[in-house]
């Protein structure tokens, strides 16, 4: 490897997203979406929040379940989706790098 394709490699496993913050975030605070937040992911991050905030102010009525329960498939999902959201924002900060660089 150049010095280079090294300096990129180096920036991208400091300034990228890390799996263990992703990870925290989503057990403790998922079901408000503030792992998507921190992946950058703001629309569906946002959505997600606004459906626990609807389920949660509806549950009195029985019909919050219903958007709740999606809020927890979704979460549930989220488990498997986040090594590929990190793996997709690497690779766009790699080829940032690469360009801002001199390369490709």
């Amino acid at each position: 490897m150049t010095d280079r394709a090294l300096w990129i490699e180096q920036r991208v496993a400091n300034d990228g997203p890390s799996a263990l913050v992703a990870y925290l975030l989503w057990f403790f605070l998922g079901f408000f979406g503030v792992h998507r937040f921190y992946l950058g992911r703001w629309i569906s991050g946002l959505l997600m929040l606004i459906l626990f905030g609807i389920g949660s102010a509806l549950t009195f009525l029985l019909v919050g379940y219903i958007p709740l329960a999606l809020v927890g498939l979704w979460w549930a999902l989220d488990a498997l989706l986040i090594p590929g959201m990190i793996a997709t924002d690497r690779a766009f900060l790699r080829m940032r790098l690469m360009r801002e660089s001199g390369g490709y």
